[in-house]
C-alpha cells in the first residue's frame, strides 16, 4: 500500500450531500382549495333545488328580501332587518309584537327613565301598552289634556311601528278618582276622554292609519288599576289596545261553533245569542 507523501494532490476528495426534508410542503394544501370551492357549489346547488321545491309565499319572500334587503315592506323577507320595518303579526303571536315594540320604544331619549311607566301585556282583547302617570305628570300634566314633549314623542315612536301593522288599535283614557276641579262642566269623564283623543290625533299624524282606529273611550275612574288605592297616580294613564286580526276561539266557542253545523237552522239564529246570555 502505497503511502502518502503530504502533497494536496494525494489528499482523498470528500464530497458532502445534504438530503433535503419531505416534499409535501410544496403542494400539500392545493387539494384544500378544490375541497371547498366543490362544497361551496354543493350547497349553491342544494339552496336552488330548496327554492324549486318551496311553496309560493316563500319564494316571494326569498325574492323580496334580495332585492331589497334592508325594506321596508309587508313580506316576511323584508321585516328582517331591525327596527322600522314592517312586522306583520299573524293571529295571535303577540308575544313577538310585544319584543318588536319594546326594542322600538329603547330608541326613545331618556327611555331608562321611562321604561319602569310603560307596561306591555298581552290580555284576551290583544296586546295592551299602558302609559303610567307619575305624581309628577310624566306623560299628561295634571288636569291637563294635551301630552307633556315626553309623552309626546313616545307616542310618536309607537304609532310609527303601530303604523305598520295590520292590527286595529283601540285608545282608552283613565283617570284617578280625585275630583277634577269645582266646575262641574268639566270632569274625569271629559279629562279622560279628551287624554285619549288627543292621543290618537299625534298618533295619526305619527304613522298610526285612520283606519286603524276601531275606538276611542274614556273610562274616567270606573276602571281603576289600583282600587284599593283610588287616588294613586297610577290610576291615571293612557291604554293602546293593539287587537288580533282574528280574535282568539275559547273551547266554549269553539263547541258553539261546531253545534250549529251540526244542527238545523232553527238552532243555528238561537245557539249565538244564548252563549252570549251564559257569558
Amino acid at each position: 500500500m502505497a503511502e502518502s507523501d503530504g502533497s494536496p494532490t494525494s489528499r482523498p476528495i470528500i464530497v458532502i450531500r445534504k438530503r433535503k426534508a419531505g416534499h409535501g410542503g410544496h403542494h400539500g394544501g392545493a387539494w384544500k382549495v378544490a375541497y371547498a370551492d366543490f362544497v361551496t357549489a354543493m350547497m349553491a346547488l342544494f339552496i336552488v333545488l330548496w327554492l324549486m321545491g318551496a311553496d309560493s309565499e316563500v319564494q316571494k319572500a326569498v325574492t323580496a328580501y334580495f332585492n331589497n334587503p334592508s325594506g321596508p315592506g309587508k313580506l316576511t323577507g323584508t321585516a328582517a332587518a331591525g327596527l322600522g320595518n314592517a312586522l306583520e303579526v299573524p293571529k295571535d303571536d303577540m308575544k313577538r309584537l310585544a319584543e318588536k315594540i319594546q326594542q322600538a320604544l329603547m330608541t326613545v331619549p331618556n327611555f331608562r327613565n321611562l321604561k319602569d311607566h310603560v307596561e306591555i301585556t298581552i290580555t284576551s282583547d290583544g296586546l295592551r301598552i299602558e302609559l303610567l302617570e307619575t305624581e309628577a305628570g310624566i306623560f299628561f300634566a295634571s288636569g291637563k289634556p294635551v301630552p307633556t314633549p315626553t309623552g309626546g314623542e313616545l307616542l310618536e315612536h309607537l304609532a310609527g311601528e303601530l303604523g305598520k301593522l295590520p292590527n286595529n288599535v283601540l285608545i282608552e283614557g283613565h283617570t284617578d278618582a280625585k275630583p277634577f276641579a269645582s266646575d262641574d262642566s268639566y270632569s274625569n269623564w271629559e279629562l279622560s276622554t279628551d287624554r285619549a283623543n288627543s292621543a290618537r290625533k299625534l298618533m295619526q299624524a305619527n304613522g298610526l292609519r285612520r283606519e286603524q282606529v276601531a275606538q276611542v273611550r274614556g273610562y274616567a275612574d270606573r276602571q281603576l288599576r289600583h282600587p284599593e288605592d283610588p287616588a294613586a297616580a297610577s290610576n291615571r294613564r293612557i291604554s293602546v289596545i293593539v287587537q288580533y286580526l282574528t280574535p282568539p276561539a275559547g273551547p266554549g266557542e269553539a263547541a258553539n261553533r261546531a253545534a250549529p253545523e251540526k244542527a238545523g237552522s232553527t238552532e243555528k239564529t238561537g245557539e249565538p245569542e244564548k252563549a252570549k246570555t251564559e257569558k
